[in-house]
């Protein structure tokens, strides 16, 4: 007997998704896809927002679901679409995050080498690719730019795709902050192409204006909050700390996963060899990771001998967070030597451990990057304009990189 694949989902952003392909709910149904179940979309950010424990599948589903109705919206205008492009785009989409780690961005920088997302999403799709027989193969040549309607892979990755029309909408809705709120039902109404480019009518290019200044005030309000920056720099320091004394020899309580990554010095090429650690391919271990490892060895950290992982573990789990400081210069290396010297009497540590504990970086901030993509308005008359050209308001601060910098100490420091 036939299963009926072709589900219902009741999300509390769109209402009713219907998953219209057997084959994206098979991708769906796959191990890999049901991880992103217990990986938040934003980090550690309910610590500040309550709401904020949406995930990653959640927003995978709705970024697919907003590119199936792209797909019948730009159909209904002729553009020529065939149902096997629809079918691969919105696989593309939906398979866009699939390489996050847990808590998204932050096992990035920690216990692998400055790896992107992207990258292993791009693996873990072509080894899905093997496994469903060559059927994504259109799809990883859309997500990898290298198909020859450029349209397509704009809807998944540029300044207006789906990945930012959905976050934009849930983020919003999880938090509680309505400044993220944008008008994605008009803008997708008005989404159109020309000379294989994605443009947007001239109706819409108030939307888009608001689209800009939501993303905008969502990464300073949510996505760069101060507690939220302190918050996942702590982490940050947790897991890098727990890499170090793994590596010099020490026991540390963790999953089978996570301590394979710890242990090794993991690179880009590591996972493009796809190596094997005891048996196990280094991507199905990948795929194997979620919150819940980083999170209960941290609850077993916090009595860890080593002292400096015992103290940042118990700061994170009690939510003793550290004070930050932001300023738009910065801060000046005297003073910074002079909070180093403070940390290391107070802790009684050695001045290479300091910085686990008085933690100096920056952030960025540019809500319309037209470098590296434009919005394109096409005109009544046909002409496309840029954004900034077509509105009658100054759109030009939203493309300058805003750029602060910040420290985080121990609280029980004063650092006045």
């Amino acid at each position: 007997m036939k299963t009926n694949k072709k589900k219902i989902i009741n999300d509390p952003v769109f209402g009713f998704i219907t998953i219209q392909s057997e084959f994206i709910f098979d991708l769906i149904e796959h191990p890999y896809f049901q991880r992103l179940r217990r990986i938040k979309q934003l980090g550690l950010s309910c610590i500040v927002f309550p709401g904020a424990n949406h995930t990653r599948f959640e927003h995978a589903v709705g970024a697919a679901y907003l590119m199936r109705s792209t797909i019948s919206n730009l159909q209904l205008k002729d553009v020529e679409i065939s149902e096997e492009e629809a079918e691969a785009v919105t696989a593309a989409i939906l398979l866009h995050d699939i390489g996050h780690g847990p808590f998204s961005h932050v096992l990035e920088h920690t216990i692998v080498d400055n790896i992107p997302h992207e990258i292993v999403s791009t693996l873990l799709m072509e080894d899905l690719n093997k496994q469903f027989n060559g059927k994504l193969d259109l799809a990883i040549q859309i997500f990898k730019d290298e198909y020859p309607k450029k349209f397509l892979h704009q809807l998944v990755s540029s300044q207006l795709d789906m990945d930012r029309m959905d976050y934009l909408r849930r983020d919003s809705f999880f938090t509680g902050v309505t400044e993220g709120v944008i008008g994605s039902d008009r803008i997708i109404k008005m989404l159109n192409v020309q000379n294989d480019e994605l443009v947007v009518e001239y109706k819409g290019i108030y939307s888009i204006e608001k689209f800009l200044i939501a993303r905008r005030l969502m990464y300073w309000q949510v996505y760069l909050h101060k507690t939220v920056l302190s918050a996942e720099y702590l982490l940050v320091a947790v897991l890098k700390r727990a890499k170090e004394i793994v590596l010099q020899g020490q026991d540390v309580f963790a999953s089978p996963a996570l301590m394979i990554f710890l242990k090794n010095r993991i690179s880009i090429n590591h996972f493009q060899t796809n190596e094997l650690y005891q048996g196990r391919s280094l991507l199905s271990l990948f795929a194997e990771l979620d919150d819940d490892d980083i999170m209960s060895a941290i609850k077993q950290w916090q009595y860890h001998s080593d002292k400096v992982l015992a103290y940042l573990s118990c700061c994170l789990i009690n939510r003793r967070l550290f004070g930050i400081k932001i300023s738009d210069r910065p801060f000046p290396a005297k003073k910074l030597d002079t909070l180093r010297k403070k940390v290391c009497s107070h802790f009684k540590v050695e001045e290479e451990l300091a910085d686990y504990f008085l933690i100096n970086d920056t952030i960025t901030n540019s809500a319309y990057a037209g470098s590296i993509g434009k919005i394109n308005i096409l005109q009544k008359n046909g002409k496309v304009q840029e954004i900034n050209e077509a509105s009658d308001i100054n759109l030009s601060s939203l493309s300058k990189t805003v750029r602060k910098y910040f420290i985080c100490y121990p609280k029980e420091l004063d650092f006045n």
